[in-house]
């Protein structure tokens, strides 16, 4: 008896101690601790970040500014990792089916439809941003640019990275006084056919073009609210007389349109058309110094119909390794300092998320002298013109209903 007693203590003390391992080794939750347990904890780790890597002034961006910050504040090795996101979201996929627990990604670069997809298949570790401090002292958090994500909740899944914006570029030689209402772009192709045009609505630029006229036929920014076909219909069934209507006036009469924005930017550059279009309101910075867009390019947006803008954010994957270094490395990504040299134009020189309001008279003089270019529109004008994003489904919805009733129509 009594070595049976013996036995089943033993027994017991190491059912005990199994638990107690497990749950020291747990990496699928993140850290409650306070943010000095965590930042105490993440000292001296390395953090996996993967993104895409297209880019070499955000690849540099990366490397040169953002590993030196994070290795001299926190001594944390930040370890860069290119890769598309949807092969992002496949890896973690796989990973997930597979039950493995420990990963080897700490911080993924995401938004829109991939944020939806990994948000909805829990591939993410659940709501981190209350637990940043330079979030909650830098950030807007009741902005709804921060809490919907193309018209899904982001719920503290995702930190704001940085923003962009739709803007139009012209070339100021050519074009003296850019429209600033719809009305006015319709009357500047009929005075000037065949200088305007689109890209094809599978190209992400060229719908983007659709959902500023789908905004143009409401007046409420229904940025926040799901996908409503019947809505969509109502509102596209002008949409479609308007684009039916520019056509002849279009570059090549509407008879074909370019695949990309970069077939539209090479005719801009080539001056076919004299407008070209896009995402970034910076982008054109770049391509004037490297001798692609004529130095007389200018920028401009429609008044009545307002700037879609769209926020990139930072997410900590369900099965992140080191999630205090994660959280630790996206609280720097969202300082003044990382933000400051974000905006300017050396490395990426796109808008930043940073609220200027809340910074201190020093940092928000920093931020104000920027010379972003002669390009880009002022932040205020910007700021004053956003529309939040449409809900995923209606970039599916234009692309798919205008090859019917624009495209394939006589």
């Amino acid at each position: 008896m009594r070595k049976w007693l013996a036995m089943v203590s033993i027994i017991s003390l190491l059912l005990v101690s199994a638990c107690g391992s497990s749950d020291a080794t747990d990496t699928s939750k993140l850290p409650d601790d306070d943010w000095e347990s965590i930042a105490s904890k993440a000292e001296g780790s390395k953090v996996n970040i993967f993104m895409w890597g297209g880019d070499d002034g955000i690849n540099r961006y990366i490397d040169d500014v953002m590993a030196p910050l994070l290795k001299e504040r926190n001594n944390i090795e930040l370890n860069r990792v290119p890769l598309d996101t949807t092969e992002i979201l496949q890896k973690l996929q796989t990973e997930k089916r597979a039950g493995k627990e420990k990963g080897t990604i700490d911080i993924v670069w995401i938004n829109g439809e991939n944020f939806k997809n990994a948000k909805e298949n829990d591939l993410l570790a659940g709501a981190f941003t209350e637990k940043l401090p330079n979030y909650k002292k830098y950030f807007d958090t009741d902005s709804d640019a921060f809490k919907y994500d193309f018209g899904t909740e982001t719920e503290g899944f995702e930190a704001p990275w940085g923003k962009v914006q739709f803007v139009f570029f012209y070339n100021s030689e050519k074009v003296k006084n850019p429209p600033a209402t719809f009305d006015q772009l319709k009357s500047f192709m009929k005075e000037n056919p065949g200088k305007f045009t689109y890209p094809n609505p599978s190209d992400f630029t060229g719908n983007a073009f659709l959902r500023h006229l789908l905004y143009a036929k409401t007046d409420k920014n229904f940025a926040q609210d799901g996908f409503d076909e019947e809505r969509a219909k109502e509102l596209g069934k002008d949409v479609w007389t308007e684009l039916n209507e520019m056509k002849p006036y279009l570059w090549r009469k509407g008879e074909t349109y370019p695949s990309t924005l970069t077939d539209l930017d090479k005719l801009y550059s080539q001056g076919e058309v004299w407008m070209t279009m896009g995402y970034n309101e910076a982008r054109a910075e770049h391509l004037i110094k490297d001798g692609v867009f004529p130095e007389s390019t200018k920028s401009f947006l429609l008044e009545d119909v307002g700037s879609i803008g769209n926020t990139h954010f930072l997410s900590i994957p369900f099965n992140s390794p080191n999630k205090e270094g994660a959280m630790v490395a996206i609280n720097e990504f969202l300082s003044p300092e990382a933000q400051y040299e974000k905006l300017k134009p050396d490395y990426w020189g796109e808008s930043s998320p940073i609220s200027y309001e809340k910074l201190d008279e020093d940092w928000k003089k920093k931020f104000m002298e920027i010379n972003r270019g002669e390009s880009v529109l002022e932040a205020s004008t910007l700021e004053e013109s956003f529309k939040g994003e449409l809900e995923a489904a209606y970039v599916e919805w234009l692309k798919e209903n205008w090859i019917r009733e624009v495209a394939e129509s006589q």
